[in-house]
């Protein structure tokens, strides 16, 4: 048994094993019929690309018009009818019994005229009118007059100043022509040559410090953000003093110590073309918890100019893709509805007309989005003092 087991088999055909699955099959394409559909797609795409886009000059009816004698219809029968001349009207005959007209017309006509030339009403209508001419003469003999003269040359044109005649006008003013005068140049005359009518001597007399815990208008307390802002919603927003402020007679009085709060609040109304964000301050925390009011100074940056630039996002991409949107829908209207006939006509200018209009609306939405300013917190920012404080030294714990 063991002796059969151990006799080997017969060899195996090599064709009939199989080393690895077969692979799929590949599929191919001709490429003499890819070249033809590509081909045929191509010549459709221009023809009708060209369809599209060809002048309507090249379309000729088969009839033509008379120039001369255009949209020509045949006259009504009520016209034929007509006489051709005013001398061919009827005239209307005697007037029939019991016909007013006549009594009528003579009764309007008093009417209008309610009374002659000795009417006192009419006289003072008139006594009126030729008082109002007189005032027009008398504001125009009083007012300063322009008047555009030619000197040298046709080309050169002067705008003299005629000044006032009567009491009416005032020296050294003199009527200015916007047309002529486009920088303001005469404007800025007259501010130069202004004189000051309160004399030399300030009236205001020198004071006294009111405190010698003051910090006096001009004075500078640092700060930077601890909030941001966006000007898309209105909000407040805090900032914490950074460095110690000492009073201004000495320098030696600490009277905003760094750690100190700066609340306001933020503008957020930002007008077109815009890049700074208006802040104003409304109050000081102490770190001990005393406050103090003050009305809405405005906060500055470093260097002292109003309000605080960062980023400003003015939504381009958004009217841009409004613009772009509402010239597809143009476009689009136009080549959908091809013909000459009334009917398509008429469906092509409403379509037109309403995609303008929304168009339009599309764009002007766009247009009244106001820019969004953002700071960011960090930002460093400045309470420039405008009137005197009055402040404490800050309380120290006691032991």
């Amino acid at each position: 048994m063991t002796e059969a087991l151990a006799q080997p088999s017969g060899k195996l055909d090599p064709e009939t094993l199989a080393i690895r699955a077969r692979p799929p099959r590949a599929i191919r394409f001709k490429r003499g019929v890819i070249i033809a559909i590509a081909a045929i797609g191509s010549v459709s795409l221009i023809a009708v690309t060209w369809m599209a886009l060809k002048p309507r000059l090249l379309q000729r009816g088969d009839t033509q018009q008379e120039l001369s004698q255009p949209n020509v219809r045949p006259a009504s029968d009520g016209l034929g009818s007509a006489p051709a001349t005013y001398g061919d009207v009827p005239r209307l005959g005697p007037p029939l019994p019991g016909d007013l007209g006549k009594p009528i017309l003579e009764r309007q006509q008093q009417l209008a005229t309610p009374g002659g030339p000795n009417d006192p009403q009419l006289q003072q209508a008139e006594a009126a009118e030729r008082e109002r001419r007189l005032a027009e003469q008398k504001a125009a003999r009083e007012s300063g007059v322009l008047v555009q003269a030619r000197q040298g040359q046709p080309s050169a044109e002067a705008a003299i100043a005629v000044p006032a005649v009567g009491p009416a006008s005032e020296p050294g003013k003199v009527a200015l022509d916007p047309t002529g005068d486009p920088n303001a140049q005469g404007r800025k005359t007259a501010f130069v040559a202004a004189l000051d009518p309160k004399g030399d001597v300030n009236p205001h007399a020198l004071t006294a410090l009111p405190s010698p815990y003051t910090l006096s208008a001009g004075s500078v307390i640092p700060a930077s953000l601890i909030t941001g802002l966006r000007s898309d919603l209105p909000g407040l927003v805090t900032a914490q003093v950074t460095e110690n402020t000492y009073d201004s007679a000495t320098g030696r009085l600490l009277l905003v110590p760094q750690g100190a709060r700066l609340v306001g609040s933020y503008d957020s109304v930002v007008a077109f073309g815009q890049k700074r964000a208006l802040i104003v301050w409304q109050r000081i925390i102490m770190p001990d918890g005393r406050s103090l009011r003050i009305d809405n100074v405005p906060a500055t940056d470093p260097s002292g100019y109003a309000g605080l630039a960062d980023k400003v996002d003015f939504h381009t991409w958004q009217l841009l893709q409004g613009v772009a949107l509402s010239t597809l829908l143009g476009v689009s209207s136009d080549l959908a509805l091809s013909g000459q006939g009334d009917l398509v006509q008429a469906i092509r200018m409403s379509t037109q007309d309403n995609v303008a209009r929304a168009g339009d609306q599309i764009t002007q939405r766009n247009l009244g989005v106001q820019p969004t300013i953002t700071v960011r917190p960090g930002t460093p920012v400045r309470l420039v003092v405008h009137k005197d404080l009055v402040l404490a030294p800050p309380s120290r714990k006691e032991d």
